[in-house]
């Protein structure tokens, strides 16, 4: 199945990056499911999602430069 990419806000980055996190603590398992931006308003995100996950939650995390120091999820 091919896959296809949403459409993106014009010119802009996505801020934040959408997971399904299924577990806790050490154990838990991060997949990465979708991008976040923030409306012009500042009131609210537009959310894209590859994946739209039955099990689990949903985790939006601020995009950071990961380095080498840093390891596992963001």
């Amino acid at each position: 199945m091919a896959k296809h990419s949403q459409p993106q806000p014009a010119g802009r980055k996505p801020t934040h990056r959408l997971y399904r996190v299924v577990g806790d603590g050490e154990n838990a398992s991060w997949t990465p499911i979708g991008a976040a931006w923030p409306n012009k308003d500042g009131m609210g995100f537009s959310l894209t999602c590859d994946a739209v996950p039955l099990q689990g939650r949903i985790l939006m995390r601020a995009i950071t430069e990961r380095t080498e120091a840093r390891g596992g999820q963001q």
